[in-house]
């Protein structure tokens, strides 16, 4: 089984963390391929930034010469999941979703941490179109931008860790969801920090894509994915 790991900027060691986060978790047998698109932003924090960086994926999963079995979206309250599933008839996983949906099977509410407040009603919205918003007691925003959880590794790990111990103490949140692909690997520190189940949304959709693709179930695609009609492109792709 061949899974295409998409980030969905275009910072290579934010790929590379995100591709080892998912081989972690793999089953064995299953061969994790880690993407980045080829344009960009270097982190995806807003509205422009995420309806370029739905493009972007879209077009690095097209160009990849191999056959695979899924594909997982790896951006937090990114768009584009939806164009993805109109493009393939492979499963196509969102970590959003994921990571929500495995935080249900765990507590009776969820808290979703992340990086910076204008990413907070992105994933408010996603959350809310997949229809998993009625359980989620609250999104916070560490204060930390995307790239910080590189270059202040300890300032963002500390400030995770306190919004995921407000979200549990204020907000009466059972479960952890960690709101952003770069964050992976940081589930262990909040677990000792609150006490409660910490769902990293790579793995979560690792695991959810490869039951998916054992169970033989593919994008329906009767209606709403089903393959867009065959059009005139005007200047598309770009000429370089």
């Amino acid at each position: 089984m061949r899974l295409l790991v998409v980030n969905v900027n275009t910072t290579e060691s934010m790929t590379k963390s995100i591709g080892e986060q998912a081989a972690s978790v793999a089953a064995p047998g299953t061969e994790i391929v880690a993407l980045t698109p080829e344009f960009g932003a270097d982190s995806v924090e807003g509205n422009y930034e995420s309806h370029l960086a739905a493009i972007a994926v879209m077009e690095a999963v097209r160009a990849y010469p191999e056959p695979f079995d899924a594909v997982i979206q790896a951006g937090y309250g990114e768009h584009g999941r939806e164009g993805l599933q109109e493009l393939l008839d492979v499963p196509v996983v969102d970590i959003t979703e994921a990571a929500a949906t495995t935080a249900q099977f765990l507590g009776r509410s969820y808290s979703v941490v992340t990086t910076l407040d204008r990413a907070v009603p992105l994933i408010e919205d996603r959350l809310a179109l997949a229809g998993l918003s009625a359980r989620c007691a609250s999104v916070r925003a560490s204060g930390m931008a995307v790239l910080d959880l590189e270059r202040d590794p300890a300032a963002a790990v500390e400030a995770i860790v306190e919004e995921a111990a407000r979200a549990v103490e204020q907000d009466r949140a059972e479960v952890i969801c960690l709101g952003c692909g770069g964050m992976s690997g940081l589930g262990e520190k909040v677990v000792e920090r609150t006490g409660v189940p910490v769902v990293d949304g790579v793995a979560a959709a690792v695991t959810i894509a490869e039951s998916l693709v054992r169970l033989g179930l593919r994008t329906s695609k009767v209606r709403t994915f089903a393959p867009a009609r065959p059009k005139h492109f005007k200047n598309w792709p770009p000429s370089n």
